[in-house]
């Protein structure tokens, strides 16, 4: 795997996502998506002791995105449903949080 994810990748991951009949589960993966993504641009925006009071914020943000993969992988599995999403995405932490923004990328468009 690369340690870069391109749009075209990370749009076909999101569609195998958006495409689960768990749709509670989808909208908690959302939510942690978007939250993780808020944070990690405004990471950019801090100067370096506001990046220190943030930095627990932001890991914990990003643990709870990788657990929501985690947990709708699971249950899509559970239900039957197809989670290669799951296993292409992988287990590097930037890559994820690469996926993170992606998602929050790819809703703020789906929404106009």
């Amino acid at each position: 795997m690369t340690t870069e994810l391109d749009i075209s990748t990370a749009k076909i991951l999101f569609e195998s996502i958006d495409a689960t009949s768990l749709m509670n589960l989808k909208n908690c993966l959302y939510t942690a998506a978007i939250r993780y993504a808020n944070l990690r641009a405004e990471w950019q925006l801090l100067a370096i002791n506001e990046r220190l009071e943030l930095d627990d914020s932001r890991t914990q943000a990003h643990n709870v995105f990788i657990d929501s993969c985690n947990i709708l992988s699971r249950n899509m599995v559970k239900r039957g449903e197809k989670v290669q999403w799951r296993e292409e995405l992988g287990n590097e932490r930037k890559y994820i949080g690469d996926f993170a923004c992606f998602i929050q990328l790819f809703l703020g468009l789906k929404a106009r």
